[in-house]
């Protein structure tokens, strides 16, 4: 198969994560099939695509003109059998549980092209388990998106033993005509790329509140005002090689033993305090929403859209809208 092949796809399961990769397969000019487990599901799906359209006609990220066109480019349906009969590439986003999700593969090998590409969206199982009793595991791969799917371009694909290498290259390939930036990881890994480095940074965030040394909001003051706005550009890495006439070589030469200190003091715990910093950090969360202007919202709705109108400002500077 070759990526001109791929006119039709499905996308199975249509919560936050399924809508918003079904919004941006339509809005790339393919014809999706969305499957959801009964009429009820559908109808939120529909209602999630709507307001995604809605707020990118508001943003500009669409005209008018174009959202009956996207929209009709989109069939729902009850039954996985329908949706996958006809598709070429298969995006996955069951629940996050290992016996779910091999239930649904088994359902979409039973009725899909033999020659189709499964790609699911877990963020951190193991493709290799996912697919532990798959008959073509070959055509198997991991397409991890960053939420929302049809705004964040990342994607992060794994693979097991089993997947067939022509098939990886071609779900790269796949996902980057669509707009998305693709990673492929070498070897299978826990949480993948992004989540590890994300967990990396709020484990160390938790602690900093948990030890009194500052509150929530500052801590995401100081994160979305100091490296957040340099990461929206490059990634650390780049920072570092601008960081030094010399490069990052020379960079990492001259800050020598400098951040062992750091090191020694930062956070180093195995099990997520999740009671204990919701109980710390929900009150100057709560703070932070009633003290943010009216142009970004006092609720998580109107927050959210915020967040969006953001990302898409960014992303035109990316060339990515």
């Amino acid at each position: 198969m070759k990526i001109d092949d791929i006119k039709q796809v499905a996308s199975i399961g249509g919560g936050v994560i399924g809508s918003s990769w079904t919004l941006l397969f339509a809005m790339r000019g393919l014809k999706v099939y969305q499957y959801d487990i009964n009429e009820e599901c559908i109808q939120k799906c529909v209602e999630n695509i709507d307001r995604n359209l809605k707020s990118l006609l508001e943003f500009q990220a669409v005209k008018e003109e174009e959202i009956e066109t996207i929209k009709s480019r989109i069939s729902y349906t009850t039954s996985i059998a329908e949706a996958v009969k006809d598709a070429k590439f298969i995006q996955e986003n069951g629940p996050e549980r290992l016996p779910v999700k091999q239930s649904i593969l088994a359902e979409i090998e039973a009725a899909a092209p033999v020659d189709a590409i499964y790609a699911s969206s877990s963020s951190g199982l193991l493709i290799s388990d996912v697919t532990a009793n798959a008959v073509h595991p070959e055509r198997c791969i991991g397409g991890h998106p960053y939420n929302p799917p049809h705004l964040i371009p990342l994607v992060e694909i794994t693979y097991s033993e089993k997947t067939d290498s022509a098939n990886v290259l071609l779900a790269k390939e796949f996902y980057q005509s669509i707009g998305k930036e693709a990673v492929v990881l070498n070897k299978e890994c826990p949480g993948y790329i992004a989540n590890r480095l994300q967990l990396a940074v709020y484990r160390e965030m938790i602690d900093l509140v948990m030890r009194g040394i500052c509150n929530a909001e500052d801590a995401d003051k100081a994160l979305v005002y100091g490296p957040g706005i340099r990461w929206a550009i490059f990634g650390h890495n780049m920072i570092m090689q601008l960081g030094n006439p010399g490069g990052l070589k020379a960079m990492m030469e001259m800050l020598g033993d400098g951040g062992d200190v750091w090191l020694a003091d930062m956070a180093d715990w195995k099990h997520m305090p999740n009671k204990e910093y919701g109980e710390i950090a929900q009150a100057s969360v709560d703070e932070m929403i009633r003290n943010f202007p009216d142009e970004i919202g006092h609720t998580n709705p109107e927050i959210a859209k915020y967040r969006d109108k953001m990302l898409i400002e960014i992303l035109k500077l990316h060339h990515k809208f």
